[in-house]
């Protein structure tokens, strides 16, 4: 009897760590790395890539990646002057669908959906280009409560609309608002009232920036990173005080890759020609951190297309196309490749980088070494009309890749 109670009880641990580890359950995963928990997936593609499990076309236009839990996909696009949350099952089939208000279509600044809805248990969270925050029931689509802080708060919108998606923090969801206004908000996740304000971006900064907050512990303190149009600025996560300010403005104010942290120091980039820093963080007497520029590289100027690190590498493309490994802690560049001239979005899993560039729809295996560029395959999507910007996701042995209007899943189970 024992025995037998000792196997069911190891049963459902496995069943419950199996879940757990086939949810993406936010932009970039729960600790902002953009690394999938797979493993066991294929290490080679064949040429026409691996097997199509399916493929939509129904989930409206936009730049928005994908979620998953509980069995269920949830991604967001433009239908008609809508801004709209799809849920959908494992094989593409729509549960439901809901608007998140008014959608972002000015032809001069790119129509579409950028943030990616946000899982949070039985509810599900979205952030809308021109910034309505809704929750949703993850089941149904009953919408729970919804605000717009950028109208509440009478805040600018940056240049390009805004591009973040939400994150949960304990009780709390984190949002961006404004440059001169807060540039943040802690939401209670339950009803949306506001829980915290996060000062204004320092020095001349006057928007936003676009980028999902990020999160990270430093010697006993949350600490909450937010961008301006100038800035990056680090709070206290859990009482709101500010506790650095990096001054980060590239020529068009437009900052949107999140940084990288580890052991004390920070990796940032910014595109248009400003390039990459590296900063060591110290905690002073007052709690506030002093950071300190260690190096600037100017030719890896990440635009918006994400970085991964990888053992002591950083691994992506500049705003020109080019192929980067760059040193966490020095800056110094391991190489530079070409192997599409074209950015790419990337994402990590199970030791090799997916990327899918953003103008011929390239899908790449990249094998991150940090002297020599190694690609192991590609193949080309079939369809997708204008900029293909949203993150691919690996989850639950599968590849989620996002062009416009058509979301595509792979099976990349290794045999």
């Amino acid at each position: 009897m024992f025995r037998r109670f000792l196997c069911a009880l190891a049963i459902a641990v496995l069943s419950t760590t199996t879940l757990f580890a086939n949810e993406w359950k936010v932009f970039h995963g729960p600790k902002g790395d953009n690394k999938s928990p797979d493993t066991g997936l294929l290490k080679k593609w064949n040429e026409g890539g691996p097997k199509l499990l399916w493929k939509i076309d129904s989930i409206g236009f936009g730049y928005s990646g994908v979620t998953v839990a509980d069995g269920r996909i949830y991604t967001a696009g433009n239908v008609g002057d809508l801004s709209m949350v799809f849920c959908l099952d494992m094989n593409g089939k729509e549960i439901w669908k809901k608007d998140n208000g008014p959608a972002h279509l000015a032809e001069r600044t790119y129509p579409g959906t950028r943030g990616t809805p946000t899982i949070d248990g039985d509810v599900v969270y979205d952030v809308s280009a021109l910034g309505q925050v809704t929750c949703y029931n993850a089941k149904t689509g009953d919408k729970i409560w919804s605000r717009n802080l950028l109208k509440e708060y009478d805040a600018p919108q940056p240049r390009w609309i805004l591009g973040h998606s939400v994150v949960i923090e304990g009780e709390h969801l984190i949002t961006l608002v404004g440059g001169e206004k807060p540039l943040g908000a802690a939401l209670n996740k339950k009803t949306g009232e506001t829980v915290l304000e996060y000062p204004q971006a320092t020095g001349n900064a006057q928007t936003t920036g676009y980028m999902t907050p990020y999160l990270f512990d430093f010697e006993e303190t949350r600490v909450l990173c937010l961008m301006s149009n100038g800035t990056v600025e680090g709070y206290d996560a859990k009482t709101a005080k500010k506790l650095f300010t990096i001054p980060w403005r590239n020529r068009t104010g437009t900052n949107v890759t999140a940084p990288i942290y580890r052991e004390g120091h920070l990796f940032l980039s910014s595109g248009y020609g400003y390039g990459s820093e590296g900063y060591k963080l110290t905690k002073n007497a007052d709690s506030t951190i002093t950071a300190e520029k260690l190096w600037h590289t100017e030719p890896f100027d990440n635009h918006h297309h994400g970085l991964i690190l990888v053992g002591d590498y950083v691994y992506g493309t500049s705003s020109r196309g080019n192929w980067f490994a760059v040193n966490f802690l020095t800056g110094e560049i391991g190489y530079t490749a070409r192997p599409v001239a074209e950015q790419t979005a990337v994402h990590y899993a199970d030791g090799l980088i997916y990327c899918l560039t953003q103008d011929s729809g390239t899908v790449i295996l990249w094998d991150p070494k940090p002297n020599e560029f190694v690609e192991i395959s590609r193949f080309v999507l079939p369809e997708g009309s204008g900029k293909a910007w949203a993150h691919p996701v690996v989850i639950g042995g599968r590849l989620y890749l996002r062009h416009a209007e058509n979301l595509y899943c792979y099976d990349v189970k290794g045999e």
